[in-house]
């Protein structure tokens, strides 16, 4: 785990342990059923108060640092601060403001935060200003920053010099930070599932349209119909799986696509290839990473097949099992032996030994978490049964797809 990870881990860890307390204390306080709501004492109801304007500030923040973030947050956070005004800037702009004095103060910001820009520390300065009437007259500037340096500072306004608010504003920056740490994360773990689906499909597309299409050619006049309908199933294939949108599909979206792809696998190997497929239709909506299923069954084909001159039966099941739906993709052909398989799930082995097996561990581990990767039951000639969890929801796991029915 990264720096970035352990900090925003430490401060989620505090936040929630500090909210358990003030709740705790609250609901302690109440005794039982009596009318009267205890609401504590007032510092209770402080801490509560302040945990709850950060939890609102927190979602914008996770979208990373743009106009329309900081003019979400700084909503919160001025009466989290309990400041005149407050604005967050980023390394070239004001974003956002909130409180008076916009229109004599929001010009000079940016030359006051040019310091703490270049020099990523905190400073406190008066706020030159020629109306008398203005409440702004001390300013506390603190940077915001992130993986790559310092992003922006938090500019908070009082009407006097005040040491609590240099460490109130200090704290409040710190606390951003985080955010747009975590946002970054996000961002991050965004473009390595993109680059991973990329490689899948440079893996994948080399070594499977070469044979698809040598397998429709055998057929284009013995048999011009056949040939025809496995062009059809060759395009919806090739189109679903290089998409350019979504990093979700639907579970019946993934099948149909598994199904096309068995289609012209059965071309190529005749009946050598025996399939069986069961579905129960409830799990047809669940949601899970693109492409993800397809690898498992080429793996399966590959393995049942291309590595021996016997037929092979792969068997695919979809199955409700509660909070989650379950899919197991198993062929009877020669196996692996579990030492090679670590490996290979280890990334200490080429992805040639097994087609995109390490490449959908990884990817499920990173959506689901450590407790969702494949499991594998192998042995050399003994086949092989991969097993795949998929959370029926899980935040931030959706998908727009319509699905289809499958044929």
């Amino acid at each position: 785990m990264t720096g970035t990870g352990v900090a925003a881990l430490a401060a989620a860890g505090i936040l929630l342990l500090a909210l358990g307390t003030a709740i705790g204390r609250l609901t302690a306080g109440r005794g039982g059923d009596r009318p009267d709501l205890d609401l504590g004492t007032p510092v209770e109801r402080a801490t509560f108060h302040t945990l709850h304007t950060a939890s609102l500030a927190a979602p914008p923040l996770r979208a990373g640092l743009t106009e329309d973030t900081a003019r979400k947050a700084t909503r919160r956070l001025r009466p989290l601060l309990g400041t005149e005004a407050l604005c967050l800037t980023d390394r070239d702009a004001v974003l956002a403001w909130d409180g008076p004095g916009a229109d004599r103060h929001r010009q000079q910001v940016m030359a006051l935060v040019a310091e703490v820009l270049d020099s990523g520390r905190s400073r406190s300065v008066h706020a030159e200003c020629d109306e008398l009437e203005c409440p702004l007259r001390w300013v506390v500037i603190a940077p915001l920053t992130g993986e790559e340096g310092v992003l922006g500072a938090l500019v908070a306004y009082g009407s006097r010099e005040s040491a609590v608010l240099v460490r109130a504003a200090s704290e409040v920056a710190r606390w951003v930070s985080v955010q747009l740490e975590l946002a970054e994360l996000d961002r991050s773990r965004t473009r390595l599932i993109e680059a991973e689906i990329r490689a899948l499909r440079a893996q994948i597309s080399p070594h499977f349209i070469f044979n698809s299409l040598a397998a429709i050619a055998s057929f284009v006049r013995t048999d011009p119909e056949r040939a025809r309908e496995l062009l059809l199933e060759f395009a919806d294939f090739t189109r679903y799986s290089f998409r350019r949108h979504g990093e979700f599909t639907q579970l019946a979206d993934e099948l149909r696509s598994i199904e096309q792809y068995l289609a012209l696998a059965g071309a190529r190997f005749g009946d050598r290839l025996k399939v069986t497929l069961q579905v129960a239709p409830e799990v047809l909506p669940v949601t899970l990473p693109f492409l993800c299923l397809q690898p498992l069954v080429e793996n399966a084909v590959k393995h049942g097949l291309e590595d021996s001159r016997n037929e092979c039966r792969v068997t695919i099941a979809a199955q409700d099992a509660g909070a989650e739906a379950m899919v197991t993709i198993e062929d009877d052909g020669v196996g692996m032996d579990p030492d090679v398989l670590r490996g290979i799930l280890a990334g200490e082995r080429t992805a040639s030994s097994g087609i995109g097996l390490s490449n959908v561990d990884e990817r499920l581990r990173q959506v689901y978490g450590d407790d969702y990767g494949l499991v594998i039951e192998t042995a050399v000639g003994a086949g092989m049964k991969i097993t795949v969890r998929i959370p029926k929801y899980r935040a931030g796991v959706h998908s727009s797809a319509v699905p289809r029915t499958l044929t």
